[in-house]
């Protein structure tokens, strides 16, 4: 089996209300890139990007000279063709190479008769446990879905995920407001819901100090873990030291040298989870193959994936029971591409474009600073502060 041709193509999938986050927003649509590699027996491999529009295919079909006459089996092959450590310290290739080699573990799979998850050692579950992505959101200017921002807004969102999705374990993204608004929401959720568990992740905007006061104030709910509260890992190790919660990272250990550094300063609690970036359904394919061969898969899983209207795969979007996800059941990742949708969705990015991640499209002037000072204000808070309530005047809108 030799790789004969490697292909990508831009989508934009609508969202059901925008995302906001601590850094900026998803913009009402997530934007990926997804790859295709066919090889010469005609067989075609997927995988999945996050983002880059334009630059990521220039990106991906650059690599097609690195890749042609390749055997998809030699992973580890792929993976010093691509990202030797040195020769990449330029052209920093590591998303690129995740795409691709989703794509060649999907064709071994289907040229095997196997699935993604008998190469990673075979499943140990047959469905993975998934938590909650709850969001500030604003409203979708055509359907007025969303507009989430105060506790009770934020509560009667989860519990329709909850009836929706059966999820048991919510995840808030927080530092978009105030670290008092997040506490808030934070503890208004965990009293809603007693028997299911909580995780906090303002993706590093607070100061280290304020993230010690908050994690402390929060140490009586039913906590996964805090993640990200501050920036870097000596923040992260003071933290840890101050406060009882498990602590968890996707932004200061993203690479086995970091790894290394944050085993010897003791600066996280390691336990396992899936991340996510705002996957559609190749990627979630391959979260859910790795989530059934982890055997201390220690938290349930994130996903983006239930604030997407639709998908690219052919079916119905894949769907949570009792907040799980199945492992699908055909070789490789198990799913196909439907190309109609593909080249709508690809349409649609042609015409929309991509979105600054980064920026707030209601606040043009701002932008985020580590750690954050210049936070959003709640409308609520805006018109008739609550009493009790922590005031910030430095919203910038």
């Amino acid at each position: 089996m030799k790789i004969v041709d490697l292909r990508a193509t831009t989508v934009a999938v609508p969202l059901e209300a925008p995302l906001r986050h601590a850094n900026g927003a998803h913009w009402g649509r997530f934007v990926r890139t997804i790859v295709e590699v066919e090889t010469d027996d005609g067989l075609i491999g997927l995988g999945e990007m996050g983002g880059g529009g334009e630059a990521a295919e220039t990106s991906i079909r650059a690599l097609k000279p690195y890749l042609v006459g390749h055997d998809p089996l030699q992973l580890e092959q792929l993976y010093w063709k691509i990202c030797n450590p040195t020769a990449s310290l330029y052209n920093n290739r590591a998303q690129l190479h995740a795409a691709i080699e989703f794509a060649c573990m999907d064709l071994a799979g289907k040229k095997l008769g196997i699935r993604a998850c008998d190469m990673l050692g075979g499943a140990l579950r047959e469905e993975v446990p998934f938590a909650s992505y709850l969001f500030y959101r604003y409203a979708d200017p055509k359907t007025g879905l969303g507009g989430e921002e105060t506790a009770d807004q934020m509560v009667a969102a989860a519990r329709k995920l909850k009836r929706e999705h059966g999820f048991r374990s919510h995840k808030l993204k927080g530092g978009v407001f105030p670290p008092d608004h997040d506490l808030e929401v934070y503890l208004a959720l965990a009293a809603e819901f007693p028997e299911d568990s909580f995780r906090l992740d303002p993706n590093a905007a607070w100061s280290v100090e304020e993230s010690i006061r908050i994690g402390r104030a929060i140490e009586t709910v039913r906590n996964d873990y805090f993640e990200d509260p501050c920036w870097g890992l000596e923040g992260m190790r003071r933290v840890r030291s101050f406060v009882k919660i498990p602590t968890a990272t996707n932004t200061v250990v993203v690479n086995f040298e970091q790894l290394a550094a944050c085993i010897r300063l003791n600066a996280i609690e390691w336990g396992i989870s899936i991340h996510s970036s705002g996957e559609l359904g190749i990627q979630l394919a391959t979260m859910l193959h790795l989530g059934a061969a982890i055997p201390n898969l220690t938290f349930a899983a994130d996903a983006h994936y239930h604030h997407l209207t639709d998908d690219i795969l052919k079916g119905c979007k894949m769907r949570y029971i009792d907040g799980k996800s199945a492992v699908p059941t055909g070789n490789g990742l198990g799913g196909e591409l439907d190309h109609d949708k593909l080249q709508l969705y690809a349409e649609l990015f042609r015409s929309t474009g991509g979105y600054d991640y980064d920026r707030d499209p209601q606040r043009p002037q701002w932008f985020a600073v580590v750690p954050e000072t210049r936070f959003a204000q709640p409308k609520e808070s805006r018109k008739a502060p609550k009493k009790g309530r922590s005031q910030n005047t430095s919203d910038r809108k």
